[in-house]
């Protein structure tokens, strides 16, 4: 209050006091509730209460001139008073300080609970959610597996995984751009959570979702669920203005909890939605054991041939070709080994296609075709209307490489093999599927001088107008081309594929290649190819595959002179 408020409110406090000292009777009480009213007016401090006795003790009794008696005592009694109502008053609003701070203290502790359990919901929300379609993430779905997993009394209970990716969904990205693919995971998202009822469906990330089936009696409830994803997923919809229809890839796996692990599981549904995606999509596909030892005998083996190239494990037999005119061997494809420490000599087929499917088919080519170039070097050529040549197969992506024709003219360089004997085979379907740059480079090795041959010539579409257009050399007919000459001359089956045979021949020869039969493996066989005119074979009539050294006893042999026979005079 202001200094003439306060002048006004004391007046009146000692207004009253001078009222009590006169009354009659006397009644102290009136100094009881002036000491309570300055607490009320804030005059609260220990110098006020001393300050307002001491004017009251030396100003009261002679400002009103009461001289009876009793005065002082009445004064006495009335400062006892007005120091008593000021000390509850004082006392009272202590504690009821006290108790608003604590009831303040009390509220704000709890509404910073309460912000702290809402802060702490958000980010656990934020935590284990995705952001772009709302489910579940990675890290709730773990958590949720585990504990379907580790659930007490479990004995008995089985649990299941569907692992979903969209079927070709980057085309999405890269055609309609990233806004639309966002627009459709979540519509997704929201078809796969409607689609299959209380199951826990997360999003792991990219385009792949997986549902958790807790519970299951079986591999029946968790195929139920696949399938009502598919068919969720499958139908048309309507995104940014775009009528989309995709598709998806599922991996089953279901088995008894006892046993297993989240991470177990995982792996055992991502090779299985691998399976799908490699059986041309829009399916689900369910776990195997034996079909996933198999997967990782295979994985295992291609990631071991880096350090069998770096310890030698790897070489190289030869199968002569053979020519069908006069015996001779012409030349001989190298064919790679794998002296495996474990399990053994393996076969080509063991182990090229998974060098071919992870790029490692590159290193192994360039080592087969030096150590071919280097051993073939050695064989020798005087004597013969024609050197032999050595045969070897490129992959793919060994013709598709930039640096073939380098490779190959630095080889020949560093071995000294002419170019004229060495050959280069290459798959019919891999040839098909060669334009551009590959072709340039294998015209620049055929313009060499090294030969260039179509190897399984007939296997593939046989289209054969591509032969006037590459420069190829030789054709070589699939051994399964000529199985039909296993037959009896007689048989009217085995007479169409002579004649499709001699067809060939004759368009090859027209085309000036020459013709190399493979799979050879009867004298009959034979006959009957060079009567058409092929010009080689090869298979195990004319010899199997054995080290280089078979093929330099063979090619010694063709040089020593045939002793002349004189008979004896009778």
């Amino acid at each position: 209050m202001t200094q003439e408020q306060l002048e006004v409110f004391l007046q009146g406090l000692t207004d009253r006091l001078a009222d009590a000292m006169r009354a009659e009777p006397f009644d102290p009480r009136v100094g009881h509730q002036v000491g309570i009213e300055l607490v009320a007016a804030h005059i609260a401090s220990a110098e006020g209460l001393g300050r307002t006795i001491e004017i009251i003790q030396l100003r009261l009794l002679h400002d009103l001139g009461l001289v009876a008696d009793d005065a002082e005592d009445r004064l006495a009694r009335l400062l006892a008073t007005v120091a008593t109502g000021y000390a509850r008053a004082l006392r009272d609003r202590t504690l009821d300080a006290q108790e608003s701070l604590r009831r303040a203290a009390m509220m704000a502790r709890a509404e910073a609970e309460r912000a702290l359990r809402e802060s702490e919901a958000r980010f656990r929300h934020q935590a284990t959610h995705d952001p772009l379609t709302g489910l579940p993430n990675r890290t709730l779905f773990t958590e949720r597996l585990a504990a379907a997993i580790d659930r007490r009394g479990r004995d008995g209970q089985r649990v299941g995984l569907c692992f979903l990716d969209l079927d070709r969904f980057k085309v999405v990205n890269d055609t309609l751009g990233h806004q639309v693919g966002d627009s459709l995971l979540v519509s997704v998202g929201r078809r796969l959570h409607e689609a299959v009822g209380d199951h826990l469906v997360a999003r792991l990330g990219g385009d792949e979702f997986v549902i958790l089936v807790e519970r299951t009696t079986g591999t029946e409830d968790v195929v139920r669920v696949a399938e009502a994803a598919l068919h969720a997923v499958n139908r048309p919809a309507l995104v940014d203005g775009h009528e989309l229809t995709v598709s998806a890839s599922i991996g089953i796996v279901e088995r008894p909890v006892a046993g297993t692990t989240p991470s177990d599981l995982m792996r055992a549904a991502d090779s299985t939605l691998h399976w799908a995606k490699g059986a041309g999509g829009a399916r689900w596909e369910l776990f195997d054991v034996d079909r996933n030892q198999q997967e990782l005998a295979r994985y295992a083996l291609s990631a071991a041939i880096p350090a069998a190239l770096e310890r030698g494990e790897f070489y190289l037999d030869y199968q002569p070709l053979t020519s069908l005119r006069d015996g001779s061997v012409v030349g001989a494809e190298a064919l790679v080994r794998w002296r495996h420490p474990e399990l053994g000599e393996l076969r080509p087929d063991r182990f090229i296609g998974l060098a071919e499917e992870t790029g490692l088919i590159v290193p192994l080519g360039g080592w087969v075709l030096a150590d071919a170039a280097r051993e073939a070097e050695a064989w020798p050529t005087g004597g013969r209307p024609r050197a032999p040549f050595v045969s070897v197969n490129l992959a793919v992506r060994q013709v598709h490489g930039p640096g073939l024709v380098r490779q190959v003219r630095d080889l020949l360089e560093d071995t000294g093999l002419p170019p004229e004997r060495l050959q280069l085979e290459i798959t019919e379907s891999a040839m098909m599927s060669t334009t551009g740059e590959p072709v340039r480079a294998l015209r620049t090795l055929a313009d060499a001088g090294v030969r260039i041959a179509i190897d399984d010539f007939g296997t593939g579409y046989s289209n054969l107008a591509y032969l006037r257009d590459l420069p190829v050399t030789e054709l070589k007919f699939a051994g399964n081309f000529v199985a039909g000459l296993r037959g009896s001359p007689n048989d009217p089956s085995s007479r169409t594929d002579e004649r499709i045979l001699a067809s060939l021949v004759s368009l090859a020869h027209a085309l000036d290649l020459t013709v190399t039969a493979e799979g050879v493996e009867t004298a009959a066989q034979a006959e009957r190819l060079r009567a058409i005119g092929c010009d080689a074979a090869q298979g195990w009539h004319f010899g199997r595959p054995g080290p280089s050294g078979q093929i330099l006893d063979l090619l010694h042999r063709e040089r020593q002179p045939t002793p002349t026979v004189i008979a004896a005079p009778r």
